[in-house]
């Protein structure tokens, strides 16, 4: 079972608000619209995405590694470091 079980019905909701961003930005470009007003709706797409990212972020940590075996605990924190890791560093 995966950390996120009890919250993906909000995980999803909140993606469709992404996925519909998205399409909102295609449509600026699609229209010409001003470069800073899509850069802008970028910032507020890549936002979304980044609470969407710390939210699972937070599941893994409560579920995945705290309830972890003490044997594959070091192993579940080195995994959540480098999806931080992958995260910050884009």
């Amino acid at each position: 079972m995966v950390g996120y079980t009890e919250d993906k019905e909000k995980l999803l909701k909140r993606l469709a608000r992404v996925e519909g961003q998205v399409r909102g930005v295609s449509k600026m470009v699609e229209e010409e619209r001003y470069c800073i007003d899509v850069l802008t709706q970028i910032g507020a797409v890549q936002a979304a995405l980044d609470k969407v990212a710390l939210g699972l972020l937070d599941e893994h940590t409560r579920h995945c590694v705290v309830e972890a075996d003490e044997d594959e605990r070091v192993e579940k924190v080195d995994e959540l470091m480098a999806a931080v890791g992958r995260l910050v560093t884009r």
